[in-house]
């Protein structure tokens, strides 16, 4: 990718940019805490993830069995556990890690006791997340990996993502080590507490964030199937000799905007602890930006535009590559008017030609239909004419250009 002092913002811009919309610029201290320097030709790269938001108290005493699927492969696995939303401390009174048979039920002899400091147990104070210790073995790429918790002592809101497109299960008491599906018996589309997984891969492999809202978190594909155009992405990256990059992380938020609080943070204000905190990311990906204008909140092209360029800028100063998307069409949507087409229209000319991005891909063409240039294609619509269906996250996924995820920054 190419980079230059002409793709940042001045520092008098940049401030008055944070002042206009509000938004603190956050250190990356924290973030170095939690990506450990290379060793022996081997660093770590977040292999899934999944953003976390606030969500509704939950009953102490329970256990949580999270179906998640790996991207890049590699050893010493780690899984970090949020409570970043809640208001009381959560202790994790043991937690494991298998490999997915079917349903609840693990590969005999998978599931492994993950420790915290060379414990099995932790307490996670409110706002704050932990990572385990690697746990030593290999992981495949594109696993299957569950996640077992046993959870206790928790109050108030837990902290979890609340659309997974994907069956994981539940139970009332300690049945984290338990390989078969008997007392797993609550069935749920939640993941609670968990929002990243990494491995050790070599330093010549590195991991693209995905920011974006709905679309990328998977609406409108089919449960249980991993069909979200991160997926399609995942496994063309795996079948690519030639790429280096191998690992996404997923942060989609359904509803999720890039400039104001609503559903989940903006994209402003979690790009820090979505995607800036994983080790091993060298690419973030931006599609964002549908809910800001069919909000009838106002927006303006300038608005969008200026929340991106902060977005480049701050991702930049953290040795990242950008790559932007255009915004998609929903016409046929509940609030769509001609006020926001106009918007929409805007941003998406600025990001292809305002040279702000590393890279864009044009997933509005990509996905419009061929009979009206302002709808999705009757054959990618998820039925609300909006979100794509599978098909549609397929076309998007092959859209993009593997040679512009990799960064040189």
């Amino acid at each position: 990718m190419r980079a230059g002092s002409s793709r940042r913002l001045a520092a008098s811009t940049l401030a008055a940019l944070v002042t206009a919309l509000c938004i603190p610029l956050v250190g990356y201290a924290a973030r170095a805490r939690h990506e450990p320097a290379a060793v022996g030709g081997q660093h770590f790269a977040v292999t899934w993830a999944a953003s976390a938001d606030r969500q509704n108290a939950g009953p102490a005493e329970r256990s949580y069995r999270l179906v998640v699927r790996t991207s890049v492969g590699g050893n010493a696995l780690r899984i970090r556990l949020t409570n970043a939303f809640g208001d009381h401390p959560v202790t994790f009174a043991s937690a494991y890690a298998g490999l997915q048979r079917q349903g609840a039920e693990l590969i005999r002899g998978s599931n492994r006791r993950l420790m915290f400091g060379g414990r099995p147990s932790v307490t996670v104070p409110a706002g704050e997340t932990i990572l385990s210790d690697p746990l030593p073995g290999e992981l495949a790429a594109q696993s299957d990996l569950v996640v077992s918790l046993y959870v206790t002592g928790a109050q108030g809101p837990m902290s979890g993502h609340g659309m997974a497109m994907q069956t994981s299960y539940a139970s009332a008491g300690d049945h984290a080590a338990e390989e078969a599906a008997t007392n797993w018996t609550d069935a749920m589309t939640f993941w609670y507490w968990l929002d990243a997984v990494s491995v050790q891969t070599s330093t010549t492999i590195s991991s693209v964030a995905m920011l974006g809202d709905s679309i990328t978190d998977g609406w409108a594909s089919t449960t249980d199937r991993n069909r979200r155009w991160p997926d399609y992405l995942a496994r063309r990256l795996q079948a690519a000799p030639d790429s280096t990059v191998k690992g996404v992380a997923n942060e989609g938020i359904s509803g999720n905007k890039v400039l104001v609080n609503g559903a989940g943070q903006a994209a402003l204000h979690r790009l820090d602890r979505d995607v800036l905190a994983h080790p091993g990311v060298s690419t973030v990906f931006v599609f964002a930006g549908i809910n800001d204008i069919k909000a009838r909140s106002g927006v303006t092209v300038d608005d969008l535009a200026a929340g991106y360029r902060q977005l480049v800028d701050r991702a930049h100063a953290a040795g990242k590559c950008v790559v932007g998307a255009t915004v998609t069409a929903y016409k046929g949507w509940p609030t769509y008017d001609a006020t926001g087409e106009a918007v929409r229209q805007g941003v998406n000319d600025w990001i292809r030609h305002s040279g702000v991005f590393d890279a864009v891909v044009d997933f509005d063409k990509v996905t419009r239909s061929p009979y009206d240039p302002l709808a999705i294609s009757p054959f990618f619509d998820g039925g609300d004419h909006l979100h794509p269906n599978d098909e549609g996250m397929r076309a998007m996924a092959a859209a993009v250009d593997l040679a512009a995820l990799r960064c040189d920054r």
